[in-house]
């Protein structure tokens, strides 16, 4: 990979605590990625790193291998969308979208016809001569994606800029800023801490943790082959199970012998992680047969085209997911019993946690 943006261990600490530990991550031109994890994990220090608004404690950030880490953030030229917007409110929107352009002195014309683009380009062609607190949130989020824009950044930073916005709202802006990069081919980097929207529109995913990244993949990669247990109960919902690895090499959740795909660990206590999606429910008759374990029904949570069953089984409450009709055709009631199938193509196995 060509890599357009460099972070080679970066690190940011303050006083004794490292916000950002040794992140080394390689950006190709016109990727899109998202930076995901919980709050406090480092990923807005990261961000606000490489968008200069602090200095690091240790290593480097280049844009194609020039080192930029010592410049101020005006000549890194990195546009930054803030979570709050940030639009000055005592100017029209295409004053705002214009500001970046007039500070830099272009001609009258250019920022003309430039304000006029972006205005097109996030469709508020209309709203030009609003202010900002005659605007919807979603309308003000599009004018500071169009003032970021404005200014041809060689890259685009974008921190939790949907995260006040309703799920309507935050899922259609998503879908407009993964078109607008894609027509304008710009690189960025997308810090959020929800999950189902950095799968749905990133390249690449970033999983940090405790200011160190744990992850970095493809969404289908990171979703489906999770490196950690961090990762695989932070990305999604999956059961994590105790279990242990004989001498044998065998399996042994609870009184339950479980068949894995996959090389195995050495014997001792080990993590097992499924996702509820994976599970099966089947006919009581097969209780008897491998990767199968009998529970009963806790409670369920409906999700519209399908149910969570919280199912009491070996000792754990597992996650089942199952179409929504299954649980109406079965008639399932509270603590009615159930027999679970667990895949074995669907565990994976990871040393227990210290």
């Amino acid at each position: 990979m060509d890599a357009e943006l460099v972070l080679d261990g970066l690190t940011k600490r303050f006083g004794p605590v490292a916000a950002v530990d040794g992140v080394s991550l390689e950006v190709a031109p016109g990727e899109f990625v998202c930076v995901l994890g919980p709050s406090g994990c480092g990923k807005t220090t990261l961000l606000r790193l490489i968008a200069g608004f602090e200095a690091p404690t240790a290593g480097a950030i280049y844009y194609r291998g020039a080192p930029v880490h010592h410049l101020p953030p005006q000549e890194r030229n990195f546009g930054i969308v803030f979570q709050s917007y940030a639009l000055f409110p005592h100017m029209t929107v295409w004053d705002n979208v214009a500001f970046g352009l007039r500070v830099r002195r272009l001609p009258a014309v250019t920022v003309r016809a430039r304000v006029a683009e972006m205005l097109a380009l996030v469709g508020l062609e209309h709203a030009a001569r609003l202010y900002p607190s005659q605007l919807s949130g979603g309308m003000q989020q599009r004018v500071a994606l169009a003032r970021a824009l404005a200014v041809q950044p060689r890259v685009l930073l974008l921190d939790e800029p949907l995260s006040a916005l309703d799920a309507k709202i935050r899922v259609r802006l998503r879908a407009e800023i993964r078109r607008i990069q894609r027509e304008l081919g710009v690189t960025v980097l997308y810090v959020t801490h929800d999950q189902e929207e950095a799968l749905s529109i990133a390249d690449r995913l970033v999983v940090m943790w405790q200011g160190r990244v744990q992850q970095v993949g493809p969404p289908l990669e990171v979703y489906t082959r999770p490196a950690t247990p961090f990762v695989a109960d932070f990305v999604g919902t999956t059961n994590l199970l105790r279990a242990e690895v004989g001498e044998d090499g065998g399996v042994r959740w609870g009184d339950v012998l479980l068949e894995v795909a996959g090389p195995l660990l050495p014997a001792g206590p080990v993590l097992l992680a499924v996702r509820p999606e994976r599970l099966r429910l089947v006919d009581g008759a097969a209780a008897s047969q491998r990767n199968c374990v009998t529970g009963r029904v806790e409670a369920w949570t409906f999700f519209g085209p399908y149910v969570r069953l919280h199912v009491s089984a070996n000792g754990e409450l597992l996650a089942v997911d199952v179409p929504q009709e299954v649980l109406a055709d079965a008639g399932l009631q509270r603590h009615a019993p159930v027999t679970v199938h667990v895949p074995r193509e669907a565990v994976l196995v990871f040393p227990a946690r210290p």
